[in-house]
């Protein structure tokens, strides 16, 4: 059986407003799929989706508002209403702080965007998926899942929990046609990382200073690869990295100290 063809899918994506949520939306969109954008930027959402054409449309909803989302995917008219792959994107990470500098209402704001707006949007759309027999559900999760790393206490624990959540889900899905997919990517350069940063660029781009990062399009490319496979195949889990980017060893405070 060969591979299947986007341009019989309706995609949507959360976060489409800018960094992998936009490169996936434009990738998705250059391969004839008919794409539905959502974020909180009104004028970003009109932008692309004048950009991308008539087979896209924009939703501005914040996946925190699970009630709000909800209504808006339900509002969907019928040529975008039935959607075959969803591409969980949205997410933040507040602070780049020390667990005990941390500020708690950024924990809570990670957790409210990365964990529950993920399961809001999730649950809206996958009894759809479920009654006819088709779809994918992508998850954006990250390296920083399985590797722990200074200040990124919840951001990537709420990573870890989209891992696990993306493995469980497939279990459930097992004797259906519903693909779950969570693709974990290393460094990006997006303006996810000036946002990380409290606004500082200067900052943000110290994180790329030691390693060229990835881009978006090669996520984005990545994420449409893994939705084209032939439906016999599901993809559990893809990491990707820049080539110069690897895995640390045990770190000590004092570094003349080893086992």
């Amino acid at each position: 059986m060969s591979e299947l063809d986007p341009r019989d899918f309706t995609v949507l994506v959360t976060g489409a407003t800018a960094g992998i949520g936009a490169a996936t939306a434009r990738r998705f969109a250059s391969a004839g799929a008919r794409v539905i954008l959502t974020g909180r930027r009104q004028k970003r959402l009109d932008d692309l989706v004048d950009k991308l054409g008539a087979r896209t449309t924009g939703l501005k909803a914040d996946v925190r508002d699970q009630a709000a989302m909800v209504s808006a995917i339900g509002g969907l008219t019928d040529d975008f209403a039935a959607i075959d792959v969803l591409v969980n994107n949205a997410g933040i990470a507040a602070g780049m702080d020390l667990a005990q500098e941390a500020d708690l209402e950024g924990w809570n704001a990670t957790v409210d965007t990365n964990i529950k707006g993920l399961l809001g949007v999730t649950h809206a759309v996958l009894s759809g998926m479920v009654a006819r027999d088709r779809g994918h559900i992508i998850n954006i999760g990250s390296t920083l899942a399985h590797h722990p790393q200074a200040m990124r206490n919840v951001y990537a624990a709420s990573k870890a929990f989209i891992h696990q959540f993306s493995l469980n889900l497939r279990s459930d899905l097992l004797g259906t046609k519903v693909r779950v997919t969570c693709v974990e990517a290393g460094v990006v350069a997006t303006e996810f990382a000036v946002t990380r940063a409290g606004g500082d660029e200067a900052k943000a781009e110290e994180l790329y200073r030691q390693q060229p990062p990835l881009s978006a399009d090669d996520v984005a490319d990545a994420i449409h690869w893994v939705t084209t496979r032939p439906p016999r195949v599901n993809i559990n889990t893809l990491q990707l990295a820049p080539i110069e980017q690897a895995f640390a060893g045990m770190a000590w405070p004092d570094p003349s100290v080893s086992d």
